[in-house]
Formats: C-alpha cells, structure tokens, sequence
C-alpha cells in the first residue's frame, strides 16, 4: 500500500515539529511547512529521515495565497498526493489586553490562524475530496472556549473560528470520504510562550490544571496522529480537548 503523505503547516518548532516526527514513525511521509527558521525546519526533516520516512521542507506564509499553493504543488511534486493536512501554523502576538494591542497584531494573528487556516483547507479539500478520501486535523486551542481575557482574546477568537471550521467542513467533506476534526491543547511547553513575552506562563497554568503539569508537545502529536490514523476511521466534526483537565 502508498504511504499517506501529510502536510504539516507549522512543521519546524513545537507541536508541529513533534507531530512531524510522530506522523514519521507512525509511516507517514512529511511536508514540513515552516515560515523563517529554515535550520529547526532542516532538523526536524533530518528527524523524519531518520525514522525511515520521506521529507519535504517548504518555507510557506500560510497567509499568502500563493506561498499555500506553492506548498501543496511541492508536496504532490515532490511526495505524490497528500492524503492528509495538519493545520498547525499560528501566531499570538504580545501578550496583553486587546485594548492596548495593536492593528497590525490583530491583523497578523487573525490572517494567520483563520485566513491560513482556511486557505490551506480549501486546497487540501480539493485535492482530498478529488481522491475520495483522506484526513484534515486543525491545531485549534482550549483558549477558544476560555476566552483568555487579559491576554490574547484576539487569538482565541481566530481559535473558536477553527473550530467552527472543523465543525462545517466535515459536515461539508463527510460525503466526499474526508475526515475533518481538531486538537485543542492547554498549556503546552514550547518556545511560543516566550515569544509572547512571558517564558514561565506555560509552567504556572499547568500547575493549576487538574491533572498538575503543563503539557508536552509530544502529548498533543499522539492525538493529532490518532485522528490521521484509520482507528479514527468514524470520528469527523471533533474537536478534541487534550488540555489536563483544564
């Protein structure tokens, strides 16, 4: 049988990187989208090598239409078809109240983690609803239902509207074969907390949840791969809390 190919937005840092190197494992085929740090994106490739898988390294803006259509073209070209899509790229801004935050952060997170979201989807729907078949999975947030007042309501709003998102689009894809459901992590340890301005926030919310700790990123990878995988052959339209409780 083909292996599945899966692009994975996002790909070089993090919950994505660790879901590059899952998905590798579990015999996946692996387009590492990443945005600036082409070495992290060379390492984690170097990883899926190393796990007898093959790679495609891709610098995408996935708010930019043609950088998501150059994405998909290198990976048909280089992989063969995609049968699968981890919508995992997003950005925050500064952490803050969204009176004090700033147009220009408002419009990169809202182009990022919605307009990216939904470009990338809509290829990968048109690709995987042409092959009868195939897996879509958004990296959605458990601040979508939280709302995170104080810090960023803003990205938590782009976050409820991935998960309408998953919601429609597999009610939309359901006929066509096409699974659609999303992850939705607490507080996970990764560099994104620092580049919001506060390193010891994942820390301190994990300590609250119920469950005590902060979150892995290979945590949130074992869920996205569950959803890929056919033991989730009848699960569409999910979002999937993996959050400690919280």
């Amino acid at each position: 049988m083909a292996r599945p190919v899966t692009v994975v937005t996002g790909g070089s840092r993090g919950i994505g990187a660790a879901t590059c190197l899952r998905l590798a494992a579990d015999g996946h085929d692996v387009v590492i989208g990443y945005v600036r740090d082409a070495d992290a994106a060379a390492t984690v490739a170097r990883g899926v090598l190393e796990a007898g898988a093959r790679a495609a390294v891709v610098q995408v803006d996935t708010a930019v239409e043609e950088d998501v259509e150059r994405l998909f073209d290198t990976a048909e070209r280089e992989l063969g078809g995609i049968t699968g899509l981890v919508n995992n790229a997003a950005v925050t801004g500064p952490l803050g109240r969204l009176a004090d935050t700033g147009t220009a952060d408002l419009r990169r997170v809202v182009e990022v983690n919605l307009l990216g979201t939904l470009l990338c989807s809509r290829r990968a729907a048109r690709l995987l609803a042409g092959r009868g078949g195939g897996a879509i999975v958004n990296v959605s947030s458990g601040a979508a239902t939280l709302g995170s007042p104080g810090e960023f309501v803003h990205y938590a709003a782009t976050k409820a509207a991935v998960d309408a998102l998953t919601v429609g689009l597999a009610k939309e894809l359901g006929p066509d074969g096409v699974r659609v459901n999303a992850v939705a992590p607490g507080a996970v340890d990764t560099e994104m907390h620092a580049a919001m301005g506060d390193p010891g926030r994942a820390l301190r919310i994990g300590a609250g949840v119920p469950l005590g700790r902060v979150g892995r990123p290979e945590e949130i990878a074992a869920a996205i791969a569950w959803l890929l995988s056919p033991e989730a052959s009848y699960t569409t339209g999910t979002v999937l809390r993996v959050a400690g409780g919280r």
